[in-house]
């Protein structure tokens, strides 16, 4: 099984949706510490995941995922206070950069 195979899984495409489920690991209180999340993607989004995490040196598809949410939720934060965002190229160029339009 490849990869993207073990991620993507089998269901027909009108019967896709996210899954989840409780991990079995507990801190010692007894608290659930992580939920286990069963992502289905098309092969092009796969490819795309796989590629960020070599380039950023990841050691997991999930460490790729955390980081990525951490950087959408700021940018929504910021977003909702009326900011816009700006690209600085490293020419010294910068550009507006509608990421929510």
């Amino acid at each position: 099984m490849t990869k993207s195979m073990a991620i993507i899984g089998k269901e027909p495409e009108m019967h896709r949706r996210h899954k989840h489920r409780r991990s079995e690991i507990a801190t010692e209180d007894g608290e659930r510490t992580t939920t286990r999340v069963q992502l289905e993607m098309p092969p092009q989004a796969m490819e795309r995941l796989q590629r960020l995490k070599e380039r950023t040196e990841a050691a997991s598809y999930a460490e790729v995922i955390r980081s990525a949410l951490r950087l959408f939720e700021a940018l929504v934060e910021e977003h909702e206070k009326g900011s816009e965002f700006v690209l600085k190229r490293a020419n010294g160029e910068t550009m507006a950069y509608k990421i929510f339009v």
